[in-house]
């Protein structure tokens, strides 16, 4: 097993595998599917970003994606860089920084995992084999208490009329052929055969042929012998997506954002038709954004939070501006944006790490938006914990001498002393502690 952090460490794969796993890579960002985590430059450009491949000794570096590469009976974990310390993570150090990736995504906008779930004792280290452990369990309990069913257009040959007649086909099949008694209808059928059911099965499917794990393929063989009369027809996210439920079946709408999150995510194909290869990433920094924006939405009542509002910087609407999260709080209104960047209290470096680009961004920011208060979010690390960063004051003078206040702070969004040690605790349970520190520091930030 292979554990590279995000821009951190560097490891040597084996030579004779190292060129077929940069040509899987290429073949993975080409196939993947466009999606809202990518930005317009990532979705155009041709070379792959998950991976940097150092052909002189032949090592791999990771870039800003999380998640894992299954490719010649390999496993390669993509880590987060907050957790970095220098050192090689054990299995047990793997497992508590999945589970705080999960607990990320339980608050992200773009999916929703059941809160019910117990802790991580059961599931292996990988990454993706927990994210198949959630799914396949989930969906296998709420299938067997009730199987999605939904009224779709038949079209069928029958001796009576149901519905309406298609009166065309009735005349050149049926009439010319002398097979009057039989009359062809168009009518609504409540069907197991619907688009998110062949969805499910799509993916249940590709998960099947991917997984180790005895207890998953348990749990995807039992969803597929349950959709056995569906048809096995390819979904695409996007299709996916679109797929839309009754409030009282608002169940299925957390197996179908499952859905979408596996097809936009994960790439599975024979290569050379004799390797079968799978991937599984996400990009860390919409994650960090979305959690954050996530959060302050559900857990901060007071607080009015819009995310990636698109307005525009000029009169002719060309130049487009998007802040990650534009707050309202107590009728005032702040912009935070987020920074998945490591920052750190020095007194030699007056900057503390912050770049001077988002300082000049958050300066559009104030004056398109008419905000005096910036709030720049970043995550803390294994290694720097530090609440209140800096504060930088700029005095605008073409609006009267406004006075603008950008501060910069540092989430708690990890626990560096977190034990899994309580095998029946619900995954969100681990967190109780971490939810309230993030929760007063977000109110103290904004002023809640």
């Amino acid at each position: 097993m292979i554990n590279l952090f995000e821009y951190q460490n560097k490891v040597a794969f084996p030579e004779e595998h190292f060129d077929n796993l940069e040509l899987f890579l290429d073949a993975i960002w080409n196939k993947r599917e466009k999606s809202s985590y990518y930005n317009e430059d990532e979705n155009r450009e041709e070379v792959q970003h998950f991976l940097q491949f150092l052909h002189k000794n032949k090592e791999l570096k990771s870039n800003k994606f999380v998640g894992v590469i299954h490719f010649e009976n390999q496993t390669i974990n993509l880590l987060p860089k907050i957790f970095y310390n220098g050192n090689e993570p054990t299995a047990e150090d793997i497992k508590i920084i999945n589970s705080h990736v999960l607990w990320w995504l339980s608050y992200c906008r773009k999916l929703r995992f059941p809160n019910y779930l117990s802790g991580l004792n059961a599931q292996q280290a990988d990454f993706f084999e927990i994210l198949i452990y959630l799914f396949s369990k989930y969906t296998k309990e709420l299938l067997n208490a009730a199987v999605y069913q939904k009224y779709v257009e038949v079209e069928s040959e029958l001796s009576f009329v149901k519905g309406r007649m298609n009166f065309n086909e009735y005349i050149n099949q049926n009439l010319a052929r002398g097979r009057n008694h039989k009359v062809n209808c168009i009518y609504d059928s409540f069907e197991i055969d619907n688009s998110f059911n062949q969805c499910v099965k799509y993916v249940s499917k590709m998960l099947l042929s991917t997984t180790k794990d005895q207890q998953n393929k348990r749990n995807l063989n039992d969803i597929l012998f349950i959709l056995d009369e569906v048809s096995d027809n390819y979904i695409s996210a996007a299709e996916c997506k679109k797929i839309q439920f009754n409030p009282m079946l608002s169940n299925f709408e957390t197996v179908r954002d499952y859905c979408v999150l596996f097809l936009e995510n994960s790439v599975s194909f024979n290569y050379k038709n004799d390797l079968k290869l799978f991937a599984f990433l996400l990009p860390m920094e919409y994650v960090f954004e979305d959690f954050i924006f996530g959060f302050i939405d559900k857990e901060l009542n007071e607080v009015k939070a819009k995310s990636q509002a698109k307005y525009s910087l000029d009169v002719d609407k060309v130049f487009g501006l998007k802040p990650d999260l534009l707050l309202e709080v107590n009728g005032k209104k702040i912009i935070a944006d987020t920074k998945y960047k490591i920052v750190y209290d020095d007194s030699i470096d007056k900057k503390n790490g912050i770049s001077q680009n988002d300082l000049y961004q958050m300066v559009a920011y104030a004056i398109r938006f008419k905000a005096t208060e910036i709030k720049l979010l970043y995550p803390n690390s294994v290694k720097h914990n530090t609440t209140h960063l800096k504060k930088i004051e700029i005095i605008d003078e073409l609006a009267g001498n406004e006075k603008i206040t950008i501060t910069a702070h540092q989430l708690t969004i990890l626990d560096r002393d977190l034990s899994l040690e309580n095998k029946s605790m619900k995954l969100s349970n681990y967190f109780e502690g971490l939810r309230a520190i993030l929760f007063s520091e977000l109110s103290e930030i904004l002023k809640v």
